[in-house]
């Protein structure tokens, strides 16, 4: 199953049934699980893991140096999730540090021409579509997408179970189970991807009351959210919870919904 003029360093043990396409290279200390798929000239580099059933498509490239200036250890490692799919064009670039790590999920779709930077961590079932682009240090929850050509900040977090519409600009943190749009804006819940995900009726109604309750007003949002999080929390409100729990970390400040007096998005610093 591997093509004639496929490149694989002679140290690679290969499962039975993986597929080399024509002129793609694997090199030396790679692992390759069982099932996986690397197309024609795809390129999967030395510190890269892909899981079972993972496909690599053609001028892929897994396990990149980092995009940045400097001297870069050629170490750390980058990880693929099993059955995950990376289209024609993917770069995922390895990790600044020694014992660094660069990971996308498990069950997970990366169109074509998406980009994952240096040290960044993607959750499981996500989906990137085409031309998305995520700077080093990123962190997207379970469960999210983000649509074509989104470009995000480093060091952003985007929440599980998040939506970012298409072409959107993120240099600020997105809470779970949002629609983030354009520049820094939420649009409310992603109520449908709730639904989808069978998540109680109960549940959803107390995620939405902490939604409102955080983005009630001006002032200072993770004050407000300290108090929230110090009132009782009824039973079966973990969704809830974890959103108020976002709040208290992070480095970017968070989007906001749009100022009704100015028609803008205005991100939270705090």
């Amino acid at each position: 199953m591997i093509h004639p003029s496929a490149c694989v360093a002679p140290s690679i043990a290969l499962p039975s049934d993986v597929e080399v396409g024509a002129f793609a290279v694997v090199e030396a200390d790679v692992v390759v699980g069982p099932g996986c798929r690397i197309g024609a000239h795809a390129v999967v580099r030395a510190g890269s893991e892909l899981g079972a059933g993972v496909v690599v498509d053609s001028f892929a490239v897994v396990g990149g140096a980092p995009q940045m200036r400097g001297d870069v250890p050629a170490a750390g490692c980058v990880r693929i999730g099993a059955r995950t799919v990376l289209r024609e064009g993917v770069t995922v670039n390895r990790p600044t540090k020694q014992d660094g790590v660069t990971s996308v999920g498990a069950d997970c779709m990366l169109m074509a021409n998406s980009h994952v930077g240096h040290d960044c961590a993607v959750g499981d079932g996500v989906t990137l579509a085409n031309n998305v682009m995520l700077a080093g240090h990123v962190h997207v929850g379970d469960g999210t997408f983000l649509g074509g050509g989104v470009g995000v900040h480093q060091f952003v977090r985007i929440g599980n179970g998040a939506m970012v519409g298409g072409n959107a600009a993120i240099s600020y943190d997105v809470p779970p189970h949002a629609i983030a749009a354009e520049r820094n804006q939420i649009h409310g819940l992603n109520v449908v991807g709730l639904r989808r995900s069978k998540m109680p009726h109960a549940a959803i109604a107390d995620l939405k009351r902490c939604y409102h309750a955080v983005y009630s007003g001006p002032g200072d949002l993770r004050a407000r959210v300290a108090e929230l999080l110090a009132q009782p929390r009824a039973d079966g409100a973990e969704p809830g919870t974890r959103f108020l729990q976002f709040f208290a970390g992070g480095k970017r400040g968070f989007c906001r919904p749009r100022s009704k007096a100015n028609g803008e998005a205005v991100p939270v610093e705090g």
